[in-house]
């Protein structure tokens, strides 16, 4: 399982275009097959930092991911373009 977090800051005047992507980027990625886990959440006490916990099941889902039409629509032609920030943590599991 292939496991990360993706911070990304945004404008305060984008949050309502933000959340909108978010939720069709979030819906049509947790659709994938080897998606395990999409969920994007807003940091409490700075509502203009979005952090996005993802799970693949290996390296040719998150590729398969990476390569869909929803990615290229709602994250290199929506997020990308509008973020100020990006920082990405890929994660080490425990248990």
């Amino acid at each position: 399982m292939i496991s990360f977090t993706v911070r990304m800051r945004f404008a305060t005047e984008d949050r309502a275009e933000i959340r909108s992507i978010l939720q069709n980027l979030g819906a049509a990625s947790r659709q994938e097959p080897g998606c395990g886990n999409y969920v994007a959440h807003t940091v409490e006490s700075d509502p203009d930092t979005v952090v996005i916990y993802e799970q693949y099941r290996d390296a040719e889902a998150l590729e398969a991911h990476r390569s869909s039409p929803h990615f290229e629509q709602w994250a290199t032609n929506g997020l990308y373009r509008k973020m100020r920030e990006r920082s990405l943590e890929t994660l080490q599991e425990i248990v």
